[in-house]
């Protein structure tokens, strides 16, 4: 397996919001079986986005490393 620079997020516990410390991601939903198509999403200027599948708020977190989430949970591996 390829390993991408590219971070995936999932949202296993419902979370509202997950921070990051990268611009640019996948969120793939939750863990499968129960994931939505899996998006590539870029944060606007304003350091934010929704999810259009599953409505999570990601939040850039400069205090982060790129490949970071918190919750830790929120690394899909």
């Amino acid at each position: 397996m390829v390993h991408s620079p590219i971070p995936r997020l999932k949202n296993d516990a419902g979370h509202q919001e997950i921070r990051t410390g990268a611009r640019t991601f996948q969120c793939i939903g939750a863990s499968p079986p129960h994931d939505h198509p899996h998006v590539f999403l870029t944060m606007g200027d304003n350091g934010r986005i929704i999810c259009p599948y599953c409505s999570t708020l990601y939040r850039q977190d400069l205090s982060l490393a790129p490949d970071a989430a918190y919750p830790s949970d929120a690394i899909h591996i």
